[in-house]
């Protein structure tokens, strides 16, 4: 049955909302919380608790004209080598602030792009990670890889160094849609970097593609679909392209007319997901697929699912350390992200060894509403009970609420006595739940297409 009436009524093609990859979403942090609050945070982490590590490698070779991520080009080695130098250093800040105790369970290399670092400034800035911290048994390590920029020697360092999980970003292997995004990379070069990491002991592999980029068609995401699936990967997220040039300058190369309207995009997921599904990979979360073997599928199932700032994961670790400019850091009483450019931040860590530049404390009320807009992004459900039991002085604002949702979105939700739960088949609304649960969210530019 075609639902696009019902998600239409709602405003589903219209609206812009936060992803929700944190709540308060990112746009909503201010200079106020800087390097003061980030160390008292520091020094509250719990002696034997096991963190998260977040390292953000910011440099490409190439600019792809999708991404708004925080990057600069570089042809160089010279300005990676500098920034590395810092890094060493805030993650010696880091060591000297925090507990003795604390071990890293989870640790995850992202950017812009990991791999543009040659094989020994890989191995220098893992050993300074891993003198630091002890790892818990259960540790794992995951790095984004690109397998245009992607040398033997560099994933020998990474295959040598624990990594158990390889994302990779395909976004479409569809010629056309690459001309036009600015990212020519073939299947035969992801192939064979796979085929690498996996012979080096890798034993998960996570692909990203994109729907809504200019040129693709059904067809093409099915192609794309088609090849990714070869690789047998054992997630894959789906997240829709944001149009933002006002945000991003290079975004101004795509063409605008060549994009697909909301009704399209919504379109394109459903193929994509129907796809999928149908080839045995479950339905995680909004866009997100894994395999039922995968422990993300048994996260999700017994409602450990998260969501954060790398999409959905079964990461349990309350605390989230973000080394390197722009980087984030989640604490139980806030977040606080990392001077954004380059420059500054490095003479923040060269000054203090800390780089804290905007955050957030969070109030009591924030993280009520947190928990409930986790509960709707990774379980398409509230839990009432278990938010009462959390959170009880915000019992009576609870119901209060499920009236409002119950009256507000009433041909996509289904009240019983224990939980408030999408429709199945609704499932693309959940973001606009999640943003009527937000009372305070405003209409920064930031926020994209609900589908």
């Amino acid at each position: 049955m075609d639902h696009t009436s019902t998600l239409r009524k709602y405003g589903l093609f219209d609206a812009k909302v936060p992803r929700y990859t944190s709540y308060p979403p990112a746009n909503r942090f201010t200079q106020g919380v800087g390097a003061r609050l980030q160390r008292d945070w520091l020094t509250k982490v719990g002696p034997d608790e096991a963190v998260s590590v977040y390292v953000h490698i910011p440099f490409c070779r190439r600019l792809c004209w999708f991404c708004a991520c925080r990057t600069q080009g570089t042809k160089t080695l010279s300005p990676v080598e500098a920034y590395i130098e810092v890094l060493l250093l805030e993650i010696d800040a880091y060591r000297a602030i925090l507990p003795k105790g604390v071990k890293l369970r989870r640790l995850h290399l992202g950017g812009g792009t990991p791999t543009l670092l040659n094989a020994k400034l890989m191995q220098c800035l893992l050993d300074r990670i891993f003198a630091n911290f002890a790892q818990t048994e259960d540790f794992e390590f995951s790095v984004e890889i690109d397998p245009t920029e992607a040398k033997p020697e560099v994933l020998g360092v990474l295959s040598t160094s624990k990594m158990g999980r390889a994302s990779i970003g395909v976004q479409d292997f569809d010629p056309c849609v690459q001309a036009a995004i600015g990212r020519e990379q073939s299947f035969e070069q992801t192939l064979d970097v796979v085929q690498t990491l996996r012979s080096g002991g890798v034993q998960s592999l996570n692909v990203d593609v994109l729907y809504g980029l200019p040129f693709q068609t059904a067809q093409s995401i099915k192609n794309t679909l088609d090849q990714i699936i070869s690789l047998r990967p054992d997630r894959l997220a789906l997240y829709g392209y944001a149009h933002v040039p006002h945000v991003s300058k290079r975004q101004v190369m795509i063409p605008q007319d060549a994009l697909p309207d909301p009704e399209k995009r919504f379109f394109l997921t459903g193929l994509a997901k129907d796809r999928l599904t149908a080839l045995g990979y479950e339905a995680l979360g909004i866009d997100h697929f894994a395999l039922p073997t995968d422990s993300l599928t048994a996260a999700a199932k017994a409602g450990r699912m998260v969501r954060n700032f790398q999409g959905y994961t079964d990461d349990p670790c309350t605390t989230l350390i973000g080394i390197g400019a722009s980087a984030i850091s989640k604490f139980s009483d806030g977040y606080v992200q990392n001077a954004v450019s380059t420059s500054a931040y490095a003479e923040r860590v060269r000054a203090r060894g800390l780089s804290a530049h905007k955050g957030i404390a969070l109030t009591q009320e924030d993280a009520y509403v947190a928990a409930l807009i986790n509960d709707i992004m990774c379980n398409g459900e509230i839990d009432k009970k278990a938010i009462t039991w959390a959170h009880p002085n915000f019992a009576d604002l609870l119901m209060h609420q499920i009236e409002r949702l119950k009256d507000r979105f009433h041909d996509l939700v289904v009240d019983t006595p224990d939980r408030l739960v999408v429709r199945s088949e609704f499932l693309a609304a959940t973001r606009l739940i999640a943003a009527d649960l937000d009372q305070s969210r405003n209409s920064d530019h930031l926020h994209s297409l609900a589908v």
